[in-house]
């Protein structure tokens, strides 16, 4: 027995020795221990830990017994048993809770948890600045409120041209004691116009308030604003007002028409300078265009403040260095405007328009590729661009030449005033182009809109007095067609093309720039002045709708805008704005050959004979019998071929002769009578057959 106890204390120590060795074989440092992860349970089947005995959670009946916890205040008994309800107890209420046993802070470290932000009371000092910051930034967003809103008084503004259409600018303000109009221009006909050169406005309305109307008010000096001044003049006479250039240019009209008396009536004004006129007061700010001496107005009225923009751009790098008097536009702003007026033209063109001056150094790259001579066209009131052309060709040693009537009087008249500084050595007559290599010659001439009488058109007809064609010639054409004019332009490129020169036109990026304001410049000029009111002028009504949409995106209240067309009378006051009534409009044909009117019977004979031909009737009746003596002489054009003639005379003296032998007493009582019968009968027997509606013109003669 003692040998049995013996070997197995032997084999349990050889056991215990060999677990020992293979302890030491593990061969690897004693690591620290990890730190207990606070969230992992514990195992239970360890019994120590370094010594320090850890003990397991109870259990009763397999269920585990956990502490009691702490919720709110109140602890909450864990049930031993599933059939056994939680039962509340308050005999560890008031025992402290050891705050190391908190779960520790998840964004980092074992820090409590950041208390919810709970804001303090404002102070009274707080509310007060919050108020007036308030109460400071809606006056300066909305200047207009320091108008008087009790006040009774209102203005009306009648559009009578340049709505609907690009030119032919023509306004009517007036309050219930005076008037004044803004511009008086012309526009351009379309290609159903026949043997008309320009429209103006209709008078009818001016005629209708000639008793109040106390001036006429000069913008700026382009055609489309004052070319109807002197076909207004021959019917009404009025003081008119504008810058020196504008009233220049309309003095050089007054002498093509014979009215040069009328000068006595002009008014020259100074900038940043108020006038009175009538109940008005007016202003003159400087503004940037395609032309010199363009302006906006102020205008007071006893309502309220008006801006009217006229055509403007804002142009930082204008040729002349006089930028447009933002300072101005600012400060009648600050002070409140009731509504503001602007141009519309480019109202679809995101950004900027660009600078005038971008244009010259396109010339230089157009002026080192020329090898011959350099003829460009532009619009004639356009100074600013002919005068970089003509400063490149005096660098490049060319002579220049000026060609047609409205570019000759233009430049001469801004020499004479100071705006061209030129020497007259470096000018040419057109006679003395032929004396000068081809290499030193600039040619400067009108037609860049194709039209059929100017210089360049004649030029490419080969019809031209001194200037003929050459294939080493290179013409710039800086402009873009007017819309209406798209047709004239494209015909006139044809025939430059086929003359063989080189055309300068749109294959260059800034050949040309527009004079208009763009999208950015808009938004510029509605937060400068931040008018209650907005009424998009100068353009088609696709123009003034983008305009409009620009407007609300600057803060304007869309119930304050309203968009008019020519005719629409819209009353302003303090607390509205609405349309009253449509006055008389329309346009005028005028023939530039004679500076005479087309009547309107005679344009629309044009056009009924361009697009339906005509049929002349010419026969002999008894005077007794009223019988035909002899055959009709019948003849048409414009309706059916030559070849087709004959037989279409012979079917109409067929008719006449049916007609004659059949007719009533009352049908042939006098030859106006027979004379409406045959052209009625004519002209159904001419919709029936051929489709078309042609003039018929019956001549009568009794035997």
């Amino acid at each position: 027995m003692e040998n049995n106890n013996e070997n197995n204390n032997n084999e349990a120590k050889a056991v215990e020795k060999t677990s020992e060795e293979k302890k030491v074989k593990r061969d690897r440092p004693d690591r620290p221990k990890r730190a207990g992860n606070p969230h992992r349970k514990p195992k239970t089947n360890q019994a120590t830990v370094e010594g320090n005995k850890l003990e397991t959670e109870p259990k009763v009946n397999g269920n585990v017994i956990r502490p009691n916890k702490e919720i709110n205040g109140n602890k909450k008994v864990t049930p031993t048993n599933p059939n056994q309800k939680p039962q509340h107890s308050n005999q560890n209420k008031n025992k402290p809770q050891n705050k190391h046993n908190k779960k520790p802070n998840r964004n980092g470290g074992g820090g409590r948890r950041p208390k919810k932000f709970v804001p303090g009371p404002m102070s009274e000092a707080m509310k007060v600045s919050l108020a007036e910051n308030e109460a400071m930034n809606d006056a300066r967003m909305n200047p207009w409120k320091q108008i008087n809103m009790d006040n009774k008084n209102k203005v009306r503004f009648t559009p009578l041209g340049g709505l609907g259409e690009i030119g032919g600018n023509m306004a009517v303000m007036e309050d219930d004691e005076c008037a004044f109009v803004i511009d008086v221009g012309m526009s351009f006909p379309d290609e159903t116009m026949h043997g008309v050169d320009i429209l103006v406005p209709d008078f009818s309305y001016l005629h209708a308030i000639k008793d109040k109307i106390v001036a006429v008010i000069i913008t700026h000096a382009h055609e489309d604003h004052i070319g109807a001044v002197p076909y207004l003049f021959k019917e009404l006479q009025f003081p008119i007002w504008g810058t020196p250039l504008a009233l220049a240019m309309i003095e050089n009209k007054f002498q093509e028409h014979g009215l040069i008396e009328n000068v006595k009536l002009f008014n020259y004004v100074t900038k940043r300078t108020q006038y009175d006129i009538g109940t008005f007061k007016l202003e003159w700010m400087h503004n940037t265009h395609s032309i010199i001496d363009a302006c906006s107005l102020a205008i007071e009225s006893k309502v309220g403040t008006f801006i009217h923009t006229a055509d403007f751009k804002v142009d930082h790098t204008p040729i002349d260095n006089q930028t447009m008097d933002l300072q101005r536009f600012a400060h009648y702003g600050a002070k409140g405007v009731l509504c503001l007026f602007s141009d519309s033209t480019n109202s679809h063109n995101p950004g900027y328009t660009k600078s005038e001056a971008v244009v010259g150094k396109t010339f230089d790259t157009l002026f080192d590729l020329a090898k011959g001579r350099v003829l460009m066209s532009t619009f004639s009131s356009n100074t600013h661009r002919v005068y970089q052309a003509m400063e490149r060709g005096i660098a490049a040693g060319r002579k220049i030449c000026v060609i047609g009537r409205s570019m000759e009087r233009n430049i001469e008249t801004t020499r004479r005033l100071g705006y061209v500084d030129l020497a007259d050595k470096h000018f040419i007559d057109a006679h003395e182009v032929q004396k000068y290599p081809e290499d030193q010659v600039l040619i400067v001439t009108t037609g860049s809109q194709g039209e059929a009488m100017a210089a360049l058109s004649r030029m490419a007809a080969n019809e031209h007095r001194h200037v003929r064609l050459k294939p080493s010639d290179t013409i710039i054409i800086s402009a873009h067609a007017i819309p209406g004019n798209e047709g004239s332009v494209s015909s006139l490129m044809n025939k430059l093309v086929k003359a063989g020169v080189t055309v300068r036109y749109k294959d260059f990026e800034n050949i040309h720039v527009s004079g208009h304001a763009s999208q950015g410049e808009q938004q510029l000029i509605l937060r400068l002045i931040q008018p209650k009111f907005f009424l998009p002028v100068h353009g088609e009504y696709n123009h003034i709708y983008k305009h409009s949409k620009t407007a609300i995106d600057c803060g304007v209240d869309p119930r304050n805008i309203l968009l008019m067309s020519d005719g629409d009378q819209i009353e302003i006051a303090t607390k509205y704005l609405k349309k009253v009534k449509t006055v008389k409009t329309g346009k005028s044909y005028i023939d530039n050959q004679n500076n005479k009117e087309i009547k309107h019977d005679v344009v629309e004979d044009r056009q009924k004979l361009a697009s339906d031909g005509i049929v002349n009737i010419a026969m002999q009746l008894n005077k007794e019998t009223k019988k035909l003596i002899g055959k009709a002489v019948i003849s048409s054009s414009g309706l059916v071929p030559e070849k087709e003639g004959k037989r279409f005379a012979h079917e109409i003296e067929n008719i006449i002769d049916t007609f004659l032998i059949n007719a009533e007493e009352k049908q042939t009582a006098s030859p106006k009578i027979i004379q409406e019968n045959i052209s009625s009968i004519v002209r159904k027997f001419v919709v029936r057959t051929k489709r078309r509606y042609p003039i018929i013109t019956p001549v009568i003669f009794m035997a």
